[in-house]
C-alpha cells in the first residue's frame, strides 16, 4: 500500500478551493490524503487541546505522522524548555497519546540534524531515545552523509533493524556532507517514510538566511521525476507493508500538485478538490 500526504496543511493554497475549505482547512484536506505530517511539533510541543482536535477533524483511516520537537533531536543545541529531558518526553508522549488511543498515529518522525554524525555516541543516544519511546513507532532521517557512505551503509541500515527504527528515505538536494543519498532499502516490514525535499541544491544550503523558508524547498518535481519515484515507490511496497510518501517541497506551494500527480501516475482514485462538484450557476444571458 502506498499513502501520500503532504507537510502540513495549512500553507497549501491549491487545494482549498472554496471559502468553507479555507476555513476548515484539516477537514478539507482530510478528504484529499490519507495523512498527513505534523511538523509544528517539531517548534512546540502541542497542546492536548490540538491534538484532540486534529484527530477528532479527520477521518477514522486517517494517519499523523508526527514530527519530534526539536529538543530531541538536538536542533536546539541542549536549550530546551522543560526541567530535563525525562519531562521533556514525558510531555511529548502525553501529547501524542490521543492519536496513539485513536489508532492515528502512524509514526514519529526523529529528523537529525547534519551535524548529528556517524558516531559512537550518536550511535548511543540513538539507542537511548528509542528506549525513551517504547512501544511508540519512530522513523529515522538522517542529514549527515557518514552514515550511508559505502563502509557504514549495510551497518546503518541493522542497526536500524535491530533498534526497530522505521527508515525515512529522503530525496533531497545532493550538496555536499550534510545532506543524503536516496538509499532505497526498508528497515521495517510495517511500514518506510518517503520524505520528497525537493532538489534545490543552492536553496538547500540557506539555512542561515532570512529567507530560508522561502527557497530551501522551492522545487516542482517534473513528470519524468515522479515517474522515477513511482518505480521505486512500487519496489520499497515490496519491502514493507505500506509506504507513506510526504512531500516536503512547499517554498513555492508546489507540494499538493506532485502529490496529486503522484497519486494519478501510481494509478490511484485522486479526489476532486473542493467545490469541483458543484453546479455551475447558469448565465441567462450565455446563449
Amino acid at each position: 500500500m502506498i499513502t501520500i500526504g503532504l507537510t502540513g496543511w495549512g500553507d497549501h493554497d491549491s487545494i482549498y478551493t472554496t471559502k468553507e475549505a479555507a476555513k476548515q482547512k484539516l477537514v478539507a484536506y482530510g478528504k484529499l490524503f490519507g495523512t498527513v505530517e505534523v511538523d509544528s511539533m517539531f517548534y512546540a510541543v502541542q497542546s492536548q487541546r490540538n491534538m484532540e482536535k486534529w484527530t477528532a477533524e479527520t477521518p477514522g483511516d486517517f494517519r499523523f505522522v508526527v514530527k519530534a520537537f526539536q529538543g530531541m533531536t538536538g536542533h536546539s543545541r541542549g536549550k530546551i524548555p522543560f526541567d530535563g529531558e525525562d519531562e521533556m518526553y514525558e510531555a511529548f508522549r502525553l501529547s501524542i497519546g490521543t492519536m496513539q488511543r485513536a489508532d492515528k498515529l502512524k509514526a514519529v518522525l526523529f529528523q537529525f540534524p547534519p551535524w548529528f554524525d556517524c558516531t559512537r555516541e550518536n550511535v548511543g543516544k540513538l539507542r537511548e531515545i528509542r528506549g525513551r519511546m517504547e512501544g511508540v513507532p519512530c522513523a529515522l532521517e538522517f542529514r549527515n552523509q557518514s552514515w550511508f557512505q559505502p563502509v557504514m551503509r549495510e551497518r546503518t541500515l541493522k542497526f536500524m533493524r535491530e533498534e526497530r527504527w522505521i527508515h525515512s528515505v529522503c530525496d533531497e538536494p545532493q550538496a555536499g556532507i550534510g545532506s543524503v543519498p536516496i538509499v532505497e532499502e526498508a528497515t521495517d516490514d510495517e511500514l518506510t517514510i518517503v520524505r520528497m525535499h525537493g532538489r534545490n541544491a543552492s536553496g538547500w544550503q540557506s539555512a542561515n538566511q532570512p529567507n530560508w523558508r522561502e527557497v530551501r524547498y522551492l522545487y516542482r518535481y517534473d513528470t519524468q521525476e515522479l515517474e522515477e519515484w513511482a518505480e521505486r515507490l512500487r519496489r520499497l511496497e515490496r519491502q514493507s507493508r505500506e509506504v507513506a510518501v510526504i512531500f516536503n517541497n512547499n517554498s513555492g506551494g508546489d507540494a499538493a500538485d506532485n502529490a496529486r500527480e503522484l497519486m494519478a501516475l501510481l494509478g490511484q482514485d485522486v479526489p476532486k478538490l473542493p467545490g469541483e462538484d458543484a453546479p455551475q450557476q447558469l448565465d441567462l444571458f450565455e446563449f
